[in-house]
């Protein structure tokens, strides 16, 4: 069986051709967060011929991973999601160039991170904190293009899913909260960049009563907490949908050779 990448990508060069495939074989990409959409978004990449790309998480997989995660099955509960996530990139491409960091963005790990060294920055992270950091840094690099995921939890019509730059993101709690923590610190992102999100918001409808409350109560202004707190439900073909979206605007942008 000829499994060259020649073989594999026949189908993504008979579309794209072959000057967009070597740009695709040379341009690296960083994914921080391999959760419910940033895995999604390894798997689009990688399958569609990526070479390069280092993928960013330091969780393991979990049994309430399996319903929507891309490394996460009944054989990979407690594994790091990298070392999942890496062995299952390489059975799709052997010859990837695939490297798996099992580290957390933040404060304290940022300087570990060369923004300089990517040509795009993915970023799936699910902390306020420090999904704000990560925004604030990338966008003041040169080199490198940002586009991040906002809120996929409570949500279940893809007919919603869509995308915009940052300040035009409306109807996602997500995005208000990260907005209003940019004003708060007066640390704004240094330029635009673009986002998938939703402005649908479901309840909770397996939660108990008070947790159904709580989240009423966050629906009509309360602040959301957004730092693995709270667990709210999500599920695969949206959480997909998101992280295949975030591929394909780095593909249509490698492509295209303009901005998306």
């Amino acid at each position: 069986m000829d499994y060259s990448p020649a073989a594999i990508f026949d189908r993504s060069t008979l579309l794209l051709g072959e000057e967009n495939m070597r740009l695709l074989d040379e341009k690296k990409v960083i994914i921080f967060g391999i959760g419910g959409v940033g895995s999604w978004t390894a798997e689009a990449l990688i399958r569609t011929g990526l070479k390069n790309l280092t993928i960013v998480d330091a969780d393991r997989v979990a049994v309430s991973n399996i319903n929507r995660q891309v490394p996460a099955t009944t054989g990979t509960v407690g594994v790091p999601k990298t070392e999942a996530m890496l062995q299952h990139l390489l059975s799709i491409n052997p010859q990837a160039n695939i490297t798996a960091i099992n580290d957390i963005y933040t404060a304290s790990t940022a300087g570990k991170f060369d923004p300089e060294e990517y040509d795009y920055i993915i970023d799936a992270i699910d902390s306020l904190s420090d999904k704000a950091l990560l925004i604030y840094n990338a966008t003041r690099a040169r080199r490198p293009r940002l586009f991040s995921s906002m809120g996929a939890a409570l949500k279940m019509d893809p007919t919603r899913i869509k995308t915009g730059e940052f300040r035009t993101v409306t109807g996602c709690r997500l995005a208000a909260a990260l907005r209003r923590r940019f004003k708060k610190s007066g640390l704004y992102p240094a330029k635009k960049f673009k986002c998938v999100f939703s402005d649908e918001l479901l309840p909770n409808l397996g939660a108990s009563t008070a947790e159904q409350q709580n989240h009423e109560e966050s629906s009509n202004g309360a602040p959301m907490n957004f730092n693995k707190v709270a667990t709210n439900g999500s599920l695969c073909h949206i959480t997909a949908i998101f992280g295949m979206t975030l591929a394909g605007l780095v593909i249509r942008d490698i492509t295209s050779g303009k901005q998306s």
